[in-house]
């Protein structure tokens, strides 16, 4: 079988362990576990019952209490709708793998997480991209969406808040959406790793798990959670989904780790807690951010509606790899992911929801970068 080489992932790895100011992160700065035990208020003490905890397999779907944590993210989702996975991108795979056959036709918004298009055109899949524009300010064009969607459609796939521009669907629209799957009785798989930490009101928009009959959802505790470490991730969708989802994950995962399950219930049960921090995060580190592009006129961008995450489009006769690589590899260190491994040339990708400091010495060594250009 053949995949495209994951064109982030690949870059991410070249050079996120030698950066100086790592502005490629798209995580909220991660917490220790002591500070996860300091925001649910437990104290040290919880660690006891790790000390004395048998590491078997433990909870082959992911045990009740986390399950039941997870569940209370959504609105209308019991534990039995949840499946505990190896992180969103092993939540992602595992549902391409059930829904997708060779010769399905696969509608995916783009840009996107590069799984969304690779790992159904692997599987054999023809794969429609609708694309969101610059010009409408990454604004999903809803017409141009549903003309995509055909009889043969099997899956619609997005990321919201979108990967990696930042733009969000609302309930209004995510409704929209899914009427045009049911249409054509499509499946419609949202990647929601970003939800939670959007830029205005409560700062979570409602799930496509809990819009539409055929609507499914994945997540983490990365993004949003600052607990990228774990590696544990979900799916959210019917119970008869996820029936047939279990038979793909018994071939890959097992269960996941009994201590990543103990800590992700613990910080799920703190849920709001962490959000809020995450939320102030990420709202002051984009006045940080907005800030210095109001007096950097060689960049342009459209300011994101929620995530972690955000396109700059940059004034310099350079591909977005030699751009970003010189710009690790030079004296500042600073590390941004070049457009070209989200298919967007011209633009690179910058992170704003890590520790504000790395902001705040970064993105003047980007000026000074680009001072050097010419």
């Amino acid at each position: 079988m053949h995949i495209e080489p994951f064109g982030v992932e690949q870059w991410m790895n070249e050079y996120e362990t030698r950066c100086r100011y790592n502005l490629a992160e798209t995580c909220c700065d991660s917490i220790t576990v002591a500070e996860l035990l300091d925001l649910a208020g437990v104290g040290r003490g919880y660690l006891d019952g790790l000390l004395s905890m048998k590491l078997t397999y433990g909870a082959i779907e992911g045990s009740d209490r986390l399950r039941t944590a997870i569940a209370a993210l959504f609105e209308a989702q019991s534990s039995a709708n949840v499946l505990v996975t190896h992180g969103t991108i092993g939540a992602n795979h595992l549902v391409y793998l059930t829904l997708v056959s060779p010769d399905d036709h696969v509608v995916s918004v783009v840009p996107s997480y590069q799984q969304h298009t690779a790992i159904p055109e692997s599987l054999g899949a023809t794969v429609t991209r609708v694309p969101l524009r610059e010009e409408r300010g990454w604004v999903l064009d809803l017409d141009e969406l549903d003309a995509a969607v055909t009889p043969g459609t099997a899956l619609v796939t997005l990321t919201n808040p979108n990967n990696p521009t930042g733009a969000l669907l609302g309930r209004e629209e995510l409704c929209a959406v899914a009427a045009m799957c049911d249409r054509v009785g499509a499946w419609l798989l949202v990647d929601e790793v970003y939800r939670g930490i959007d830029q205005e009101g409560s700062g979570t928009t409602a799930s496509v798990a809990d819009l539409y009959e055929r609507g499914i959802s994945t997540g983490s505790m990365s993004k949003a959670f600052s607990l990228a470490g774990l590696r544990l991730g979900w799916v959210v969708g019917p119970e008869t989904l996820l029936e047939r989802v279990v038979v793909h994950r018994d071939y890959n995962t097992i269960s996941i780790g009994m201590i990543d399950d103990a800590l992700a219930a613990l910080a799920l049960e703190h849920a709001e807690t962490i959000l809020a921090r995450n939320r102030s995060l990420v709202r002051s580190n984009l006045t940080i951010l907005s800030n210095w592009l109001d007096g950097e006129d060689r960049v342009g961008w459209t300011r994101p509606l929620g995530g972690t995450i955000t396109l700059l489009r940059y004034d310099a006769d350079l591909s977005s790899r030699d751009f970003c690589v010189g710009l690790v590899e030079g004296p500042g260190g600073v590390m941004l992911t070049p457009g070209s491994a989200l298919d967007m040339e011209g633009h690179v990708r910058i992170g704003y929801a890590n520790a504000p400091e790395a902001l705040i010495a970064g993105l003047p060594l980007i000026s000074r970068y680009m001072d050097g250009l010419g």
